[in-house]
């Protein structure tokens, strides 16, 4: 059985998702976007063997644990290559929209790309690309009904593309892809409440 654990984390309560597959304990966190230590510790009281930390994409609110996770765990880190510049200046964004010094983030340990596959215990979890919000931007599918959408789709809305690197026609294409998928299939985005495809913003 897979389980989904969420915890809200950092300033802009972003998101952090622990992925489980019960059998094995084999665990995928998805976007520590702070709180490493709370992250650390979550995973510690419920006995989970943390595999890896996925990226839905580098902006600052979603990776500032990445360190700590990798400091505590020896965990590898994934994120598609196109974001890898919005990863390394994480921590200069933060200082400027947070008004605060953060731990670095460190360097990526895999890129990942259209359809890669993330194997843990019983459960996968497939790379959807989805840019738009940022030139990088995935989502995660179970290939069952779960699809973790970072900052491309929520319950009432869609990712900004108001910034310099965003790009709103790209964005569009991202929102076809994932019509495709059930309606029934579950989002859990990187921000706010889980709802469906069918409630979302892509009807």
């Amino acid at each position: 059985m897979i389980t989904i654990k969420i915890l809200a984390v950092g300033e802009l309560e972003t998101n952090c998702y622990l992925i489980t597959d019960r059998e094995t304990g084999d665990t995928i966190i998805i976007d520590p976007g702070d709180d490493g230590d709370f992250i650390t510790e979550t995973v510690s009281n419920e006995k989970l063997k943390p595999i890896a930390v996925l990226l839905t994409h580098g902006h600052f609110d979603h990776v500032l644990g990445c360190l700590e996770l990798k400091l505590n765990f020896g965990l590898p880190i994934y994120l598609n290559e196109k974001d890898n510049k919005l990863y390394r200046g994480a921590n200069q964004s933060a200082a400027h929209w947070l008004k605060k010094k953060t731990l670095k983030v460190p360097p990526i340990d895999h890129f990942v790309k259209e359809k890669d596959e993330i194997i843990f215990g019983n459960g996968k979890l497939v790379v959807i690309e989805t840019p738009g919000h940022t030139p990088g931007s995935i989502c995660l599918y179970d290939g069952k009904k779960n699809l973790f959408t970072g900052d491309t789709l929520f319950k009432d809305s869609i990712g900004r593309t108001d910034l310099s690197y965003s790009r709103p026609l790209q964005l569009i294409k991202s929102l076809d892809k994932l019509k495709k998928l059930p309606e029934s299939t579950i989002i859990y985005p990187g921000h706010g409440e889980s709802s469906t495809l069918l409630l979302s913003h892509l009807t």
